[in-house]
């Protein structure tokens, strides 16, 4: 009824949001879109921009009021799926991880890939041993400065790069011996080739991880891979599940379960419980999603799936786009002459720098950096040594999606079960738990800075800083995000001004 009386100059202001979207190397993408415009719309003219046709691993992740991020549904209208007031700020990340990067049709599509991973690498998600985070550190050194010259690199010249959230002058050292040695003559595109397939073979790679608890309380991490569902506590990979095993994802509340038929006809039932309602959703349609693009043969096989085992209760959802296999079809019909790739080179990212002018982190003790991980790093380090973990058998990516070449250890875990370590020390990727602030916030994080000295990132949903400075948040006794501060009050004070002047009009 409002709109009846409003001027015809607001409405025409309404009809059309201002919509920033932040790329893989920290570039801005902004548009103008109907109030009808649809996810797909806004994702073509993304892939426009940036010249890209295998644009199927891709998808657009925005964050709500809540803190909880979302991938955008094409197939829905955007300002429906915004729960914020425009203008809208998003990030295109990378949602399906391609089973062989290098297999990879055109340079183009590897080097987002490349840089998507290597965002990985330095939020803590890609986690893996130190000799492994080694070469894939000079990797990104011999692709950005190119062969080692002792004119224009002096001694100590790799700790002017973060490559992770924390490092040690050994760590350093070790890189640049690689970079020095082992390098010379790869151009970029060759590094960025080796990064990937390097990357490729560890236990993390595609890891976009879920925080949880077990039934028994216990920090773990679930997370959906090219290969099949993971759930990584402490500093091992304690359940790996190939997505043929996995036969139903369901959720109700905050309880989330996986249905799985392992061999000699062993069905299992994994619950773990997530932080809130909606984060548990979330988690079970990424877990649909990823099932449906990795598993199927044909999008024409995709059917809606619900959360229950009842018709009529619980929530719907289908997959809309093609799977994996289609894309890799699709993908070898592309004739062209490869796209002019504009590379980053040394510019300071705000989420993901490579050059920073803070002092180094030396080695252990390692301090934590955020107050809302308190609680879930002290329980992950206390899975070290510990039999918190229910044992399961591992299950090896050897019949899985792609042909692999792996060459795992394994540890015999309590009651003889086989567990895998994923690295020296515990998974806890801080940066993806909580994301930071879209909206009210931007220029207070604009001048943050990590404790170390990097420029943090800011309106993105996987960076260090977390929380705003003056805002402290923490996981109660039953998990759930605790956000004490400013933004819940700048929302209400946002939400009276707007209705100040919905009264005047």
């Amino acid at each position: 009824m409002l709109s009846r009386f409003m001027s015809g100059s607001i409405r025409n202001l309404e009809r059309e949001y201002n919509c920033t979207v932040r790329l893989l190397d920290d570039s801005e993408y902004t548009c103008t879109i109907q109030r009808d415009a649809k996810g797909q719309y806004l994702f073509d003219l993304i892939c426009h921009h940036l010249n890209l046709l295998e644009k199927d691993y891709f998808g657009i992740r925005y964050v709500d009021p809540d803190k909880q991020r979302h991938w955008l549904g094409f197939t829905k209208c955007i300002a429906k799926q915004m729960k914020s007031q425009p203008p809208f700020t998003m990030c295109l990340r990378v949602k399906f991880y391609p089973p062989d990067p290098a297999a990879l049709k055109e340079e183009i599509t590897r080097y987002l890939v490349f840089l998507q991973i290597k965002r990985d690498l330095y939020h803590g998600r890609l986690l893996c041993k130190t000799s492994d985070a080694a070469m894939l550190a000079a990797y990104i050194l011999q692709a950005e400065v190119g062969d080692y010259d002792p004119g224009k690199h002096p001694e100590g010249y790799s700790s002017k790069f973060q490559f992770f959230p924390k490092h040690s002058e050994k760590l350093e050292r070790r890189i640049s011996d690689i970079h020095k040695t082992e390098l010379i003559g790869q151009t970029p595109e060759e590094s960025e080739l080796n990064f990937l397939q390097k990357a490729q073979e560890l236990e993390t790679y595609g890891v976009d991880p879920h925080p949880c608890k077990d039934v028994s309380g216990n920090p773990a991490f679930l997370a959906f891979t090219p290969f099949g569902f993971t759930v990584l506590q402490g500093n091992r990979r304690v359940h790996f599940l190939k997505w043929d095993e996995v036969t139903k994802l369901k959720f109700e509340a905050k309880t989330f379960h996986i249905y799985a038929n392992q061999k000699e006809d062993k069905k299992i039932i994994l619950t773990y419980f997530a932080p809130t309602p909606e984060a548990c959703k979330h988690l079970w349609k990424c877990g649909v999603e990823n099932q449906a693009f990795y598993k199927l043969d044909k999008s024409s096989q995709v059917r809606t799936v619900s959360s229950s085992n009842l018709f009529f209760k619980g929530s719907r959802f289908r997959y809309s786009g093609r799977v994996a296999k289609e894309v890799m079809e699709q993908s070898a019909k592309i004739k062209r002459e490869p796209p002019e790739i504009h590379r980053a080179g040394l510019v300071p990212s705000r989420s993901c720098p490579s050059i920073t002018h803070g002092p180094r982190l030396t080695s252990v003790p390692r301090q934590r950096r955020r107050a809302v991980h308190i609680s879930i790093m002290e329980g992950l380090e206390s899975l070290r040594d510990s039999a918190h973990s229910t044992p399961v058998r591992s299950v090896s990516h050897g019949d899985s999606f792609m042909p692999r070449h792996r060459h795992h250890t394994t540890d015999a875990g309590e009651g003889g079960s086989s567990q895998r370590v994923i690295s020296d020390e515990a998974y806890c990727p801080s940066d993806s738990v909580l994301p930071t602030p879209t909206a009210e916030h931007s220029l207070e994080l604009a001048v943050a800075r990590h404790p170390n000295g990097a420029p943090c990132s800011i309106e993105e949903e996987e960076s260090e800083a977390g929380t705003p400075e003056g805002q402290v948040a923490e996981f109660g006794p039953d998990g759930r995000v605790l956000r004490l501060g400013r933004t819940r009050k700048e929302r209400k004070r946002r939400w009276g001004r707007i209705g100040e002047s919905k009264g005047r009009l």
